[in-house]
C-alpha cells in the first residue's frame, strides 16, 4: 500500500505523461542507423545501471527479454494463486519487452500482516474512514486470499493498467494505480473499478 503524490495525480495526467515518454522513445528510434545503434546502446547502458553488459534472452514467444529481467519471487509471490502468479510473470515479460520495469511490491499477506497494515494506515491518516479507502480488513482482503498483487514502479503500474486486460489482470480500485486482481473467468472486459476499497468494510 504505497501512496505518493504521483500515484494520486489524476490518471489522465499520468497516462499522458507515459504516452509522451513513449513518443520520445519512438522518435529516438527513427534516426539514422548509427544513431539508432548508439541510442540502443545508451538505453541498454542505462537499464543495466552502468557498465554491465546488456545481453538479451528469448521469451516464450520468441521475443527478446532483457537480461536484467527478474521474475517475481519471495514470500509475497509464494502465497499467490497459481493462475495469478502465472499471469503476473507473463505481464512482467511483456513489460520488459516494451522496456518497462514491472515489479511485485506486494502480493500474498498473512491475516496478521493485513491487520497490522490496517492499524498502520489508520495511524497514518488519523481517520478510520480515510484509512478504509486504502486498505481492507483481513476478512475481505484479496491479498490475504492470494488473489491480488500490488505492482511498481509508477511506469510499470501504468503500463499494466493499459495492457492488463490482454494479460488477464484488472485494476480493482480507481485510487490505486498499483493494485491488480485476476480477470474473472469468462469476462469479456475488466469489471468497472471501485472508487476505493471502502466498500469492502460494509
Amino acid at each position: 500500500m504505497r501512496t505518493t503524490d504521483t500515484d494520486r495525480a489524476p490518471e489522465g495526467v499520468l497516462a499522458a505523461a507515459l504516452r509522451q515518454q513513449r513518443t520520445r522513445r519512438r522518435r529516438r528510434r527513427r534516426g539514422a542507423a548509427g544513431v539508432v545503434l548508439l541510442a540502443a546502446a545508451l538505453v541498454a547502458h542505462q537499464q543495466v545501471g552502468g557498465g554491465q553488459e546488456a545481453d538479451a534472452d528469448t521469451g516464450s514467444q520468441g521475443d527478446p527479454v532483457p537480461a536484467t529481467f527478474a521474475p517475481a519471487a519471495g514470500p509475497a509471490a509464494d502465497g499467490l494463486d497459481p493462475e495469478l502468479a502465472q499471469r503476473f510473470r507473463r505481464a512482467q515479460k511483456a513489460a520488459a519487452r516494451d522496456g518497462v520495469s514491472l515489479t511485485l511490491t506486494s502480493g500474498w499477506r498473512s491475516a496478521a500482516e493485513q491487520a497490522e497494515l490496517v492499524d498502520q494506515t489508520i495511524e497514518r491518516y488519523g481517520d478510520e474512514a480515510e484509512a478504509h479507502r486504502w486498505v481492507l480488513p483481513p476478512e475481505t482482503s484479496a491479498h490475504v486470499q492470494g488473489l491480488a498483487v500490488d505492482v511498481g514502479g509508477t511506469e510499470g503500474a501504468l503500463w499494466l493498467g493499459e495492457h492488463g486486460y490482454e494479460l488477464g489482470l484488472c485494476r480493482a480500485y480507481a485510487n490505486e494505480v498499483w493494485h491488480f486482481e485476476l480477470l474473472p473467468d469468462g469476462a469479456q472486459q475488466c469489471p468497472e473499478m471501485a472508487p476505493d476499497s471502502s466498500g469492502g468494510w460494509r
